[in-house]
């Protein structure tokens, strides 16, 4: 849940790409005109999932950091482009969008950024390709290197569960149920292993998995055959990378960003799987606080 005495505001902010004109849907938590430290820009997971289990970020606008969440493109409250065709979804889609907000809200000159999986790729490729000079620090939280480390990991931990579960992951969106069924297992332990399930996080798969929600960006691939090893000595920010120790992104597919980033730091949360600012809130909080004032 959004912690109830952050201040939030929320808005929408026209994005112009190839000629057409779309809403990403943003919130801020804290006071973003009269700041006294740089705002954190969080970046969501998926391909295809939203803000919502990203939430608990807003415990920082306590402690003076406002956060600002959004939806990427095609997802949550942001423009839906169910007619688009996969070509039209890639990473330069996603890096434009960033960009765009950035400039929008003012925030050019000084800021960071916190990328959880999905949002942690788009975040190494936002600082690798733009060079933003105003990027203070980056957290790639609980994100990837490369899709084949990624997907090696996820058959591993899928192996020791159950054969139904490794089928059901294989087969993806080609059957949407079937595949969701097999996430919500691997999830259980390698996900979230906070019980029940937090409604923000559930509302997050809802999006996509829900009789009304929308699969359009998580049937793109986007990732597919995608990695950013050979490129991450461009990384200049000071980087944090973060996984849990029961982490489908396991310490080989986090291990990379560590080995080729100049100046980083890795941590690693011994209670928590993938979302570890859900199953170590309190720290992992203090940890960013703590990182975001060096």
């Amino acid at each position: 849940m959004a912690n109830p005495s952050a201040q939030m505001k929320e808005g929408t902010i026209p994005f112009t790409y190839q000629g057409e004109t779309f809403d990403t849907h943003y919130k801020v938590f804290g006071e973003l005109a009269n700041r006294s430290r740089p705002p954190l820009l969080v970046l969501h997971g998926g391909p295809g999932l939203t803000h919502d289990y990203l939430l608990p970020l807003s415990d920082l606008a306590l402690v003076g950091i406002p956060v600002i969440l959004y939806d990427q493109i095609g997802n949550g409250a942001s423009t839906h482009l169910r007619q688009k065709a996969t070509e039209f979804w890639t990473i330069d889609l996603f890096v434009a969008e960033l960009v765009n907000l950035v400039k929008k809200l003012d925030i050019e000159k000084s800021y960071d950024i916190l990328g959880h999986s999905w949002g942690g790729v788009l975040g190494a490729e936002y600082e690798i390709r733009e060079q933003p000079k105003g990027l203070r620090h980056l957290v790639l939280s609980n994100a990837l290197a490369a899709a084949e480390i990624r997907s090696r990991s996820v058959a591993q931990l899928a192996q020791a569960i159950s054969r139904e579960v490794q089928e059901g992951l294989a087969v993806r969106m080609k059957d949407p149920q079937r595949y969701y069924a097999a996430l919500k297992a691997l999830h259980a332990k390698h996900g979230c292993t906070v019980q029940p399930t937090p409604p923000e996080v559930v509302r997050s798969f809802d999006r996509i998995f829900a009789e009304d929600g929308d699969p359009t960006v998580s049937m793109t691939s986007i990732l597919k055959d995608w990695t950013i090893i050979d490129r991450l000595h461009r990384v200049l920010a000071p980087t944090l990378v973060i996984n849990g120790r029961k982490d489908f992104m396991q310490d080989f597919v986090v291990a990379p960003f560590f080995e080729k980033i100049n100046k980083v730091k890795w941590i690693t949360f011994e209670q928590s799987s993938h979302c570890p600012f859900w199953e170590e809130r309190q720290r992992y909080m203090e940890v960013i606080d703590d990182f975001l004032k060096l």
